[in-house]
Parts: C-alpha cells; structure tokens; sequence
C-alpha cells in the first residue's frame, strides 16, 4: 500500500454535486493499493499513521497524534499512487490493483482507523470521480508505504 498524508485544516470530497465525506481538521488520505497488498498491509498502514505524531504540541514540536487532536482522517481511493511515469509521456498503471480487489484493501484499511484506532473516517465513493477540496495545514505531506 502507498498511502499519502496530508495535515489539512478543512476537508471535503464531492460526488456528482453531493459531499459524500467532509472533516474539520485532520488527515486528508490518499490510498493506493497494489496488487500483492493483503490484510496485513491494510492493518501495518492504518497503524502506523494512526500513530503519526505530526501536529504540534503547545511547545510547537510535532509530538501529537491525530487522536490527541480529536482529527478526522478524509479517505480518498487513489489508483494513480502506482502509476509509473518512467516511460513514455502516458502512465502506466500496472502496478495498481484490479478494482475488486483495491477495494476490499481499502475498506479493510478504513474499517481498520475505525473500529481498533476509533477515529472518524469519512470517504468518497470508490471508483468514481471524485472533487477534493482541501485546505493542506503546514504544509505537512508524507509517504506512508507497507512495503
């Protein structure tokens, strides 16, 4: 799984003119997933940015995770992290899982913040095309990869 972070103050997805997910403050998260990606990659990902100490305390060092903040985390599915542009001017999305199977990865990964880390999770719609509207905090952007 390769999963970008990002800090944001605010946070919305639309789908066909309807918000379908929308946090305050938090993560904005984009997941990609492979196709040798398992329950364990899902559950190693969720984990570690669970974890993520990366807002500042009232020392302003990033000591503070996004449960210390009460954040919310805006998941967005997202097959182009495994497109490789190395070749040609087209990206070539092989690496990127099939859909059936990118998203039983997703949703694990998702039900995974949820229910063992209990943070609000709100998402797009998989497959579809999606309008994501952010406000990046910092700005703070990572890489979180399983392998």
């Amino acid at each position: 799984m390769r999963v970008v972070v990002q800090r944001s103050k605010q946070a919305s997805v639309t789908v066909n003119s309807e918000i379908t997910g929308a946090v305050e403050h938090g993560f904005v998260l984009l997941v990609g997933v492979t196709h040798d990606d398992t329950v364990q990659d899902a559950h190693y990902t969720a984990d570690k940015i669970a974890g993520l100490r990366i807002f500042e305390d009232e020392n302003d060092k990033m000591n503070l995770s996004i449960k210390d903040t009460e954040g919310g985390i805006l998941s967005i599915s997202q097959f182009t992290l495994y497109g490789d542009c190395r070749k040609g001017r087209r990206p070539n999305f092989m690496e990127a899982a099939r859909p059936e199977h990118a998203e039983e990865i997703y949703n694990l990964f998702n039900n995974r913040l949820k229910q063992h880390h209990d943070l609000q999770v709100e998402t797009g719609m998989f497959g579809e095309m999606m309008d994501v509207s952010f406000t990046n905090d910092g700005p703070v952007t990572l890489i979180v990869e399983s392998k």
